[in-house]
C-alpha cells in the first residue's frame, strides 16, 4: 500500500495537475532515502507491443529501475495529440544521446482497437520519432489498467469518459527510487526536461546535463 500512496499521491485530473504547475507548488513527490525497487508489485506486468512490433512487458521491459516519461495519446485524436508529439520530441532532442539510454519516453494509445503497431509506426515515422521513444499497444484491457495505475483518469465519469481528456499530461518517474512527478504535455519543453533531471540520479551526482536553453 505505501507504493501505492506514493505513485498516487497528487494525481487526479489533468487540470488539476496543470493548476499545480501553474501555481509553482512543484508535483514531485517526496523522494525516499534508499531504493524502493518494489512497483513491481503495483504496476500491472501486462504484455504490449512497440510500434516495432515488439512485445514488451510494462514492468520488466520498460519501468523497471528506469527514468520514464509517459503519456497517453491516440493517432486519431486530431489537432491535440499532434501538439503534444511535437512538443515532447522537442524534449527527446534535448535528452540527445540519453534519450534511450538514460530516460526512456514511452506513448501508450488511447484507443488500441484501431491503434495497431502498424498505425503507430506509421505516426511515429510521420512525425520522424527518434530511438528511445516508443509508442505503445496492446489489449483494451490492459491499457485500461494502465491508465488507472498511472494516474491518466477523472473522477467524473463524463470527463473520464472522453478519451482526450486524458492526453494532457506526461508522468515521469524514477522506478529505482520510487520518484514520481507529473507536468503538462504542453509545458514549456525545458521545463519537463528539467524535472526528468531532477529525477535522474545520474545527472543530480554530475551536474553532466545540457542547459537546453544553450543548445
Amino acid at each position: 500500500m505505501n507504493t501505492r500512496r506514493n505513485i498516487l499521491a497528487g494525481l487526479g485530473t489533468a487540470a488539476l495537475g496543470l493548476a499545480a504547475w501553474h501555481a509553482g507548488k512543484g508535483l514531485e513527490q517526496t523522494a525516499p532515502a534508499a531504493p524502493r525497487p518494489d512497483n513491481a508489485g503495483y504496476f500491472p506486468n501486462v504484455r504490449l507491443y512497440t510500434h516495432e512490433g515488439k512485445a514488451v512487458r510494462f514492468y520488466d521491459d520498460l519501468i523497471r529501475n528506469k527514468v520514464v516519461a509517459i503519456n497517453m495519446m491516440y493517432t486519431a485524436c486530431g489537432d491535440r495529440c499532434p501538439t503534444m508529439t511535437a512538443n515532447l520530441l522537442a524534449v527527446q532532442r534535448m535528452l540527445g544521446e540519453r534519450a534511450g539510454r538514460d530516460v526512456f519516453m514511452y506513448s501508450l494509445t488511447l484507443q488500441p482497437e484501431l491503434d495497431t503497431p502498424e498505425v503507430l509506426k506509421a505516426y511515429a515515422d510521420k512525425y520522424r520519432i527518434k530511438p528511445g521513444w516508443q509508442f505503445l499497444t496492446g489489449a483494451p484491457e490492459d491499457i485500461e489498467r494502465l491508465r488507472f495505475k498511472l494516474g491518466f483518469y477523472d473522477i467524473d465519469p463524463l470527463i473520464d469518459g472522453n478519451k482526450a481528456s486524458h492526453t494532457g499530461m506526461v508522468r515521469i518517474g524514477n522506478d529505482h527510487f520510487n520518484r514520481w512527478s507529473m507536468a503538462p504535455a504542453l509545458a514549456d519543453p525545458r521545463q519537463i526536461f528539467a524535472t526528468l533531471n531532477h529525477l535522474d540520479h545520474r545527472v543530480a551526482q554530475t551536474g553532466s546535463a545540457a542547459d537546453p536553453a544553450r543548445t
